[in-house]
């Protein structure tokens, strides 16, 4: 039985989908600061004898930084229920206010000057 293909596994395709998509943001960044030029940067680079050289170490920097952020987000993602999305304003959140206010030492203050 011939061994199943690396993409085939689940957690492989989804680090070599992130992965792609970290070096897509490396090139992009990449290709933004040779064209916006901050600090002469692009003509620093291009004085150089062979460009290529700054150029492959800039990029393989940024892909290696981008593309293990990206695969590390999604990795973390993972244990993440559907319902975890939706933080903050949810009914749940309004009860337990509510319940941390009724148990505050002030309601009890409030509670006991109305009782007398």
């Amino acid at each position: 039985m011939p061994p199943p293909s690396l993409l085939r596994i689940p957690l492989l395709r989804l680090l070599a989908i992130n992965l792609a998509i970290g070096a897509c943001a490396a090139m992009l960044l990449v290709g933004g600061l040779l064209w916006l030029n901050p600090g002469h940067l692009r003509e620093l680079i291009f004085a150089d004898r062979s460009p290529g050289i700054p150029l492959l170490v800039l990029l393989a920097s940024f892909v290696m930084t981008f593309g293990s952020a990206a695969m590390g987000s999604a990795i973390m993602a993972q244990g993440r229920k559907a319902d975890d999305d939706r933080q903050g304003g949810g009914r749940t959140s309004q009860l337990t206010v509510q319940a941390l206010a009724q148990r505050s030492p002030r309601a009890d203050i409030r509670r006991n000057a109305r009782a007398h």
